[in-house]
């Protein structure tokens, strides 16, 4: 969330005589609009708005998991990929781990990259603001290049292992063609 000087965000409160007993909030551009009713005390309002602006920040976090994500967060994502996906189709039930999953700036050809050999995984900065099943589609893929160096029928089957691949393979070409960017298809394979 954009936030002033003081660590807040910018809080706009609209009271309606027509809104009886609910309360919302939605952002428009760096600005969180809370809508209460007229009828509302000052307390109540105090309240509601410290609510759901707390409510706005966890769905916001839930959508864009990577916004203020370090290496150290991206990498429990990743192991936790790997245990409910993944673990299942690996020898001895466990899925090889990476030995680092790490941000890295924004790679011209690719979203990220697994480099099987010294297991590591890189993920393009441009991926901290995609809904978290699409980062969790391409950390899923990354790890089954840890098993499968290219994207033949064996490849294809680990990666169908999270539910929503194919729905975030859509979202990723459909945003490399909104920004011009010449990312998709067989681009990421090392």
């Amino acid at each position: 969330m954009a936030e002033s000087e003081s660590g807040r965000p910018e809080v706009v409160v609209r009271r309606s005589a027509r809104r009886r007993r609910t309360v919302d909030a939605r952002r428009e551009g760096n600005t969180v609009i809370v809508s209460v009713p007229a009828s509302m005390s000052r307390a109540q309002e105090e309240h509601w708005v410290a609510e759901m602006l707390r409510r706005l920040e966890r769905s916001e976090q839930r959508r864009r998991p990577g916004r203020g994500a370090g290496d150290d967060d991206l990498a429990a994502r990743a192991d936790r990929l790997a245990r409910e996906h993944l673990d299942a189709a690996g020898p001895d039930g466990r899925w090889p781990r990476p030995v680092s999953v790490r941000w890295t700036r924004p790679m011209r050809t690719r979203w990220a990259s697994c480099t099987p050999v010294d297991g590591t995984i890189r993920v393009s900065e441009r991926l901290r603001d995609v809904p978290g099943w699409v980062l969790d589609h391409v950390l899923v893929h990354e790890l089954a290049h840890l098993r499968e160096a290219g994207h033949g029928p064996a490849f294809r089957a680990l990666e169908a292992r999270y539910p929503r691949s194919e729905r975030a393979i859509g979202y990723l070409e459909g945003l490399s063609a909104g920004a011009g960017l010449e990312i998709g298809g067989e681009a990421d394979e090392d």
